[in-house]
């Protein structure tokens, strides 16, 4: 069983940055396809970015060169720096994890296997 913890939310102003963190356990966890994924008050859960066993990335559009993901294999920890945050970046981010070569692809939530149970990124204007 893969369990999933994620750390580094919190408040900030609008064009600040914050570093999320997803610490992975659990057998052959790298060997699956990870990703961050958002929901914000009454919307759907949408994805954020994927990256896959050798560090290939993707991103959504509305994060496209303002977020990075990333992973540190050694320390089973998987990553996303967040910068220029915006109010509409406000949500709750998870990270998940599967074996679906379309949670890489697609970032789709219903691809996910595995779920962390979610911390808080509020932005403020």
């Amino acid at each position: 069983q893969v369990q999933l913890v994620e750390s580094g939310g919190g408040s900030v102003q609008a064009g600040g940055c914050l570093k999320l963190t997803c610490t992975v356990s659990g057998p052959a966890h790298f060997s699956y396809y990870m990703a961050w994924f958002r929901q914000a008050p009454g919307k759907q859960r949408e994805g954020v970015a994927s990256i896959t066993g050798v560090d290939q990335t993707r991103y959504t559009g509305p994060v496209k060169g303002r977020f990075a993901i990333s992973k540190d294999t050694a320390k089973t920890t998987m990553y996303m720096e967040m910068n220029s945050l915006q109010p509409e970046d406000t949500a709750m981010y998870y990270c998940a994890a599967g074996s679906s070569p379309d949670l890489y692809e697609r970032i789709l939530p219903t691809e996910a296997r595995y779920w962390g149970q979610g911390t808080q990124v509020t932005v403020s204007s």
